[in-house]
């Protein structure tokens, strides 16, 4: 499934497309899409709210399979629905998809190359729009998706993506920086 929202300052919901171009700034009409976006919460220790940084955050990619763990964890009787999320892509059979390492890379067969930055952290936002539809849930959220609510990336090669296009998946050699395993 591909999503795009044009304006997230009107709302989280995002809305199903069949095709999407892809650029260096993102999927077209995506507000989060750009080259460089204002820092926010998730990197308070590194930049002062609204620096101008690079944006690493242009797409957001969640699996059905974590979906479907986050609904259970929430007691909900089906998936939660990827568009009230603030997803652009649902991905399915990479097990384990928000445990992959940065720089890991999702290669799709027309060409579009996406870089994993990092896992996407939960967040309240979804609540309010998970309540619209199971009234009193949405605060369920943030604790039932930590682990499991995907990844953000940004865009190494330009292409379209289709519903349906098959890719592949390249992590590169990881190590644990020694200095960590250390305790220092």
């Amino acid at each position: 499934m591909i999503l795009v929202n044009q304006d997230r300052d009107t709302g989280l919901v995002s809305t199903p497309v069949n095709a999407v171009d892809v650029g260096f700034e993102g999927f077209a009409g995506e507000d989060h899409g750009g080259l460089t976006r204002r820092s926010c919460s998730r990197v308070k220790a590194q930049w002062p709210k609204g620096t101008t940084i690079r944006n690493t955050r242009q797409i957001t990619i969640i699996s059905d399979q974590e979906l479907a763990e986050i609904s259970t964890a929430m007691g909900l009787d089906e998936p939660v629905d990827p568009s009230w999320v603030g997803a652009n892509l649902v991905l399915r059979g990479i097990p384990q998809l928000t445990q992959l390492p940065p720089s890991s890379r999702l290669i799709f067969d027309g060409g579009l190359g996406l870089v994993i930055d990092m896992e996407n952290g939960p967040c309240r936002l979804p609540g309010a729009v998970i309540d619209q539809h199971y009234p009193g849930k949405g605060k369920l959220f943030p604790k039932a998706a930590l682990g499991r609510r995907g990844v953000t990336a940004w865009v190494e090669r330009t292409g379209g993506l289709s519903v349906g296009e098959r890719g592949w998946l390249h992590v590169p050699p990881q190590r644990l920086y020694p200095p960590l395993q250390a305790g220092a």
